[in-house]
């Protein structure tokens, strides 16, 4: 499995430098190993902000092989990524969990968001509408279970009382977005 770090962005200098747009900071590291595209190469460089990191990767070295690598994903190896801690999950993880409070589906996640002030799921209803955002808030999430593909939330806090949506008779989640 591999994990997004980021996206390629503009060259920086004339190096192979090149911003990483959307950046996870925890993972880069000088030495990582990344992929883009077809090339695979270690982190040579890592200098910039947190925000805004600058990257050269080895063999990548003028201004236009950083240019016709722009727009591609970053990638690592998730093995290679940092352990997290308890109660911290990579989003591809929570991608399809069913979403409940008790018995009630909610519906499923789609995607995890990075909000400015905390990372929020983006939860397709059950039965049907537009996509709810479920904050990574102790008060909003009550537990979370990837191996059991399940998260418990509260929808009383949420405020869904009334998009909450029991699943259909018999069990039968067909109208459940995958």
């Amino acid at each position: 499995m591999r994990l997004t770090v980021g996206r390629v962005g503009r060259p920086h200098g004339l190096d192979g430098s090149f911003y990483v747009t959307r950046p996870k900071p925890r993972l880069l590291s000088l030495g990582a190993l990344l992929s883009a595209g077809e090339v695979s190469a270690a982190v040579v460089r890592l200098s910039g902000t947190a925000q805004h990191p600058i990257v050269r990767l080895e063999g990548i070295g003028s201004r236009e092989a950083a240019q016709a690598l722009r727009g591609l994903d970053l990638l690592v190896d998730s093995r290679e990524a940092p352990a997290l801690a308890d109660g911290e999950w990579w989003s591809h993880e929570l991608e399809g969990c069913a979403v409940s409070d008790g018995e009630r589906l909610i519906g499923t996640v789609a995607r995890m968001i990075e909000l400015p002030s905390c990372e929020a799921l983006e939860v397709l209803p059950a039965g049907g509408g537009q996509p709810l955002l479920v904050p990574m808030v102790k008060d909003a999430v009550r537990s979370v279970d990837p191996s059991a593909r399940r998260i418990e939330v509260d929808v009383d806090f949420l405020d869904l009382a009334g998009s909450a949506q029991p699943p259909p008779a018999g069990g039968d989640e067909g109208g459940q977005a995958r």
